[in-house]
Order: C-alpha cells, then sequence, then structure tokens
C-alpha cells in the first residue's frame, strides 16, 4: 500500500490541542505499535497516553515494558471522555467488547478486516505478518528514525508475530525488519525471549502433559481456571514443536469466559475459519491461517459448570471442533 498519501491523512486528523488515548490488547506487537503511533504524533498532539484493556500478566510482555521503560495506564483508570481522540492499533473494534465501547480516529490493524470497523483513518492490511511492519512504514515515510527503544519493540514486534517468520509474512515485513536491525540492540532482544515462562507456569505444564489428548494429528488439552490466558498461548506453541502434531488446541477458564488457543502447521489450514466455525456462534473467534483465539462467556455453555470436569470441557471443545 502506498505509504505517500496515507501519512497526510493520519496527520490531518490531529491538531496540537488534542489529548490522544491509545487502546490495545498488549502484546509485543501491540505495545511497539503503540509506541510507534505515539512517536509519529509527538509535538503534534498535547498529550498521548497508551492503555492496555486487560492486565499485563504474560512474563514476556511484562519485561517488555519494564525494560524498555514503556508508560501505559490500565483501563481501569482511564476516563474516555477526557481524551479528544481515539486510536486502535494491532486490533479492531469487534475483537473485544472493551474496544466495541469507543469511537475511533484512527484504527490501524493487520488482522482480517471486519464488517463493523468504522474510523476516520481505518489502514488495514490482512496480509501483512505483524503491525509493526506496518508502523515502520509509516516511521519511514516521516522519514523518523528510531530511537533504540523504539526500534528495539518494533524488531521483537515482527519477530513474535511472524514467529520468526515461521507464520505467513509477505515482503514488507522482511523489508521492516532488516530496516529496524540497524537501530536494534539485539542483547536486549535476546533478554525478551527469554522471559516467556516463569516458574509458577509449571504447573500448568504438569496439566497440560497429563491430560492432552491426540486426535487425528490435533492435540486438544484443556487445563481448567488459569490465572492466565497467556499460558494457554505458551502451551498451544510448545506443542506445535512435536513434529506428528499438525494443530494444538488448548483451552481453559479465565474469570468468566472460556478460552481457546488454536496453532496449526501452516499447511493449508486456516486456524481462524476453524475457531470462528467452532466458537463464533458462542462467543468471539478469530485470527489468522495459523493462529487464532476463541472466547466464549460461560453463560453461553450452560450445561458445563466452570467446576465440571476436566474431562467433559475437554470433550464440549473436541467436539466443537470436530462436529
Amino acid at each position: 500500500m502506498p505509504m505517500r498519501p496515507l501519512l497526510p491523512r493520519l496527520y490531518q486528523h490531529f491538531s496540537h490541542e488534542d489529548s490522544l488515548l491509545i487502546l490495545i490488547d498488549a502484546d509485543p506487537d501491540s505495545i511497539a505499535s503503540a509506541l510507534a503511533l505515539k512517536r509519529l504524533l509527538w509535538r503534534r498532539v498535547a498529550s498521548c497516553t497508551i492503555s492496555p484493556i486487560r492486565p499485563i500478566t504474560r512474563p514476556q510482555n511484562e519485561r517488555m515494558v519494564r525494560l524498555l521503560g514503556i508508560s501505559l495506564t490500565p483501563y481501569p483508570e482511564i476516563n474516555a471522555e477526557a481524551f479528544s481522540r481515539t486510536a486502535l492499533v494491532d486490533s479492531q473494534p469487534a475483537h473485544h467488547p472493551l474496544f466495541a465501547d469507543h469511537r475511533y480516529d484512527v484504527i490501524i490493524d493487520h488482522h482480517p478486516r471486519h464488517p463493523q470497523t468504522k474510523a476516520k483513518l481505518v489502514d488495514i492490511r490482512p496480509e501483512y505478518g505483524a503491525n509493526s511492519s506496518i508502523m515502520t512504514e509509516y516511521l519511514r515515510a516521516a522519514r523518523i528514525k528510531p530511537s533504540l527503544k523504539l526500534a528495539t519493540a518494533l524488531f521483537f514486534g515482527i519477530k513474535t508475530d511472524t514467529s520468526n517468520f515461521e507464520r505467513p509474512a509477505i515482503e514488507a515485513d522482511v523489508r521492516a525488519f532488516h530496516y529496524l536491525f540497524a537501530f536494534t540492540r539485539l542483547a536486549l532482544v535476546r533478554r525478551l525471549e527469554f522471559a516467556e515462562i516463569s516458574t509458577s507456569m509449571f504447573m500448568y505444564f504438569q496439566q497440560a502433559l497429563s491430560r492432552y489428548r491426540f486426535r487425528h494429528r490435533r492435540l486438544y488439552a484443556f487445563l481448567g481456571p488459569v490465572s492466565t490466558p497467556d499460558i494457554l498461548v505458551i502451551l498451544a506453541d510448545f506443542f506445535m514443536r512435536a513434529g506428528e502434531i499438525s494443530w494444538t488446541i488448548v483451552g481453559g477458564i479465565y474469570q468468566d469466559k472460556l478460552v481457546v488457543i488454536f496453532r496449526n502447521d501452516g499447511l493449508r489450514k486456516n486456524a481462524g475459519r476453524l475457531a470462528h466455525k467452532a466458537f463464533g456462534k458462542l462467543g468471539t473467534a478469530g485470527g489468522h491461517a495459523a493462529s487464532a483465539r476463541a472466547e466464549v462467556p460461560l453463560k453461553q455453555i450452560p450445561d458445563l459448570p466452570p467446576n465440571a470436569q476436566w474431562q467433559l470441557w475437554q470433550e464440549f471443545i473436541i467436539q466443537r471442533v470436530e462436529g
């Protein structure tokens, strides 16, 4: 997509008197994208606040925020009426009910466009492997040299969302990655990569290894209540390392929702489509060809109370996926 007309269109929606709220569902790609948008609008707005809609609990994300000194304001502390402009990066309003509560001036995302997505400026490029790649193009069009902190964040955002280019990506992702390399501190990136798990997560690995079920090259595991849905993502990625597995579907209960994470080997498969087919009518579901996520309010599953035996929940997930 040509960047020359997009950058002026972005700038025309803001004035020096504006206070901007950038909403994210925090992961490395969304955090980096928000930082890039904040940098693009530096000295063009009066203030800019980045707010994650959910608490940051995944060790990798926590360490990224801490090591890079990123300033974030928790969503419960936000008064949306105090902001004159609102932006959403690496997501769309339909992806979470809290996002849907706002009207947006700018939406920049790399997930498939939802029919109800609206904003004054909508830049959605589902062919891109990472939203950080799009934001890097904006920075280059604005002739802004990224700081070490910003470049490292964007570099890491591309690295994680493409899973080191094991997931679908395009030449634009490679160009952005190569461009950022010159401004990135690789020792810092390695420290971020090694922060994925903590000892408190070991019990979930033990549960998953003792409960998993293998059917038609698909591995299913249900963990029951989890302290963070991030452990489901970590385990789904972990099990994909086994050569005999072409799909991993890992579920758990977080707060008042069933969360199910989908991963596959990317060979003629579509995780987003499968997630939506299995759970779209019960809650929210979608994603990319190789990775997806579904969230279903427990009230939508009245036949299974949260304290039901894990085998029943696991069988419920299998039936929804394969039925």
